[in-house]
């Protein structure tokens, strides 16, 4: 009996495992990332997008690996073939520069969420240094992975210069206010999760 009371009295998701109620903000989550796919701003080389935002605020608010989980399953369902990928959807999609950054979401949104999801009290500058390193790994895996295939798979040579002007010169601006934002969101929104005893 007492064995039973221990067990229920541990909360939802501990111990490693997933309850009902993560599976359904991970969902929640998987289906934002996806929507935030079709928000773009068309830009030159790589699209600008909400699904930063949304990877972002699945670390923040889910944590590291609940979030990391729920874009990872986004970008599971578009190499299976759902259109939910900015330019479709498909396991071609592999061999397209701009996937190192769909890799780089996952990475990051798992570093932003081990970032903050200890902390006891949320500090605006902290949210946002959790941010802008998860900024730089979008980024940085994105911009290597775009420079490999360009230049050994899909032989489109390109240089550092260009691939810097275009992957981040042009790309970063938007994401940045993306980050303050996301931080902005967090402060407001993680506290009222917590309460519900998230």
């Amino acid at each position: 009996m007492d064995k039973m009371k221990k067990t229920a009295a541990v909360p939802l998701g501990e111990k490693g495992k997933f309850s009902v109620r993560d599976l359904a903000m991970c969902a929640l989550f998987t289906t934002l990332t996806a929507a935030g796919a079709f928000i773009k701003i068309p830009v030159p080389v790589v699209p600008f997008t909400l699904q930063f935002l949304f990877t972002m605020l699945s670390g923040l608010l889910l944590g590291s690996k609940k979030g990391a989980a729920s874009v990872g399953v986004y970008v599971l369902l578009g190499l299976v073939g759902v259109p939910v990928f900015a330019e479709g959807g498909g396991f071609w999609y592999i061999l397209k520069p701009s996937f190192g950054y769909l890799i780089g979401f996952i990475i990051a949104t798992y570093v932003t969420g081990k970032i903050t999801e200890n902390m006891k009290k949320l500090v605006t500058w902290k949210i946002l240094v959790a941010n802008f390193t998860g900024l730089l790994i979008v980024y940085g895996v994105g911009m290597v992975y775009y420079y490999i295939i360009c230049n050994y798979v899909i032989d489109t040579p390109l240089g550092i210069w260009p691939l810097f002007l275009y992957c981040f010169i042009m790309a970063v601006p938007g994401d940045i206010c993306l980050c303050i934002l996301a931080a902005f969101i967090a402060k407001r929104v993680k506290p009222v999760l917590r309460n519900m005893g998230y």
